[in-house]
């Protein structure tokens, strides 16, 4: 028996820290991802989980399996807890080795790709028993009850729904979701890695999601609602004076965000790809200044790439404090703009970025 497998990351073409905030996302799935092959071990009694991007390796006998290592580890063995939650029995006597292209820490969904890809590996060895919407949500369980980690669905779901040349229009409320087709008209998204490392669990990622529930239930004491992206702006603007410092801050971004969010993909639908460059830019502004989970790094990347000919949009993406930031360009500029951005960015922060055209 030898099996291997593969799960995508993803970039978040907009519609940051909406998620977990009951609205809509535009995730595009990308050719890089996570591989996993499965293999027998002679030991019958436990599993080995070795990586070909980290060099520590474990060897977990089955009642070893439930214990968090603290380490990349854990993304797998949070999987394997919620398929023997659900009846089915640990693995033994397998090795599971995962290698990948995607970089760590950098906001294009490594962990949501791991988790997805031991989720697939799980299912099929077992027959198959769960659907790919279950298989999704049991990874994003796993993220958050095993590894600490409160995140919305959003990676998990594009890693198991993405389609080539597609974004997904999700709804995070509901998960009905659209496949809206990228006709890109000679443009370009280019990702730009900061390089700078982020450690989500321990950050103010968090922070940002409490903020955004104290929000909420000061403003359900004035409207019946169940998550802060059910207001449009108009509403939320008659509500503001309710909230004040952060909790205002924070849940103007949700609302905002979610704005922009809809008519990014009505202008994908309408191939109006100037108006998304420009919310892909005011969505930067709001995850800056009312979200508050940018960094210089970030910023820096950001600045430069709207000023440059071509480009009609950038932004950072994913949860924010370091990772990556994505850029609409025209597509003849590719080339000097990666090359131009890494040297002035090596320049302001001794840091050697890396890119990756889309």
């Amino acid at each position: 028996m030898n099996f291997t497998f593969f799960a995508p990351g993803r970039v978040n073409l907009i519609g940051d820290h909406t998620d977990y905030n009951g609205g809509l996302v535009l995730p595009s799935a990308l050719s890089m991802g996570t591989y996993l092959t499965v293999t027998p071990l002679a030991e019958t009694d436990c599993c080995r989980f070795s990586s070909g991007n980290d060099a520590m390796a474990f060897t977990l006998r089955s009642d070893e399996l439930a214990q968090r290592q603290h380490s990349w580890v854990d993304y797998p063995l949070g999987v394997i807890k919620e398929f023997t939650d659900r009846g089915i029995p640990a693995p033994t006597g397998l090795h599971f080795h995962y290698r990948g292209d995607l970089p760590i820490g950098a906001s294009l969904s490594s962990s949501a790709s791991i988790e997805m890809v031991t989720a697939l590996a799980l299912n099929n060895l077992n027959n198959n028993p769960f659907t790919l919407l279950e298989l999704v949500k049991m990874a994003q369980h796993a993220e958050n009850d095993f590894v600490g980690m409160n995140c919305g669905i959003m990676d998990q779901f594009a890693s198991g729904f993405g389609q080539k040349n597609c974004a997904i229009a999700l709804d995070c409320n509901t998960l009905g979701y659209e496949q809206v087709l990228l006709e890109m008209q000679g443009l370009k998204f280019v990702i730009a890695n900061t390089k700078k490392k982020r450690g989500l669990v321990d950050s103010a990622y968090n922070q940002r999601r409490s903020e955004c529930q104290q929000a909420l239930e000061i403003l359900q004491r004035h409207c019946d609602i169940q998550e802060l992206c059910q207001l449009d702006m108009a509403k939320f603007q008659q509500l503001s004076a309710y909230l004040s410092g952060n909790l205002l801050k924070r849940a103007r971004h949700a609302v905002s965000e979610n704005e922009r969010v809809k008519q990014a993909i009505q202008a994908l639908k309408c191939k109006d790809m100037a108006t998304f460059g420009q919310l892909m830019n005011a969505s930067h502004a709001s995850l800056r200044d009312d979200y508050e989970v940018s960094c210089p790094e970030l910023d820096y990347m950001v600045a430069w790439a709207q000023q440059f000919e071509g480009v009609l949009g950038s932004r950072m993406t994913g949860a924010g404090f370091g990772g990556c930031t994505v850029t609409l360009i025209a597509e003849e500029q590719v080339e000097r703009f990666t090359e131009e951005l890494g040297k002035a960015y090596e320049e302001k922060f001794s840091i050697v970025a890396e890119t990756y055209v889309s």
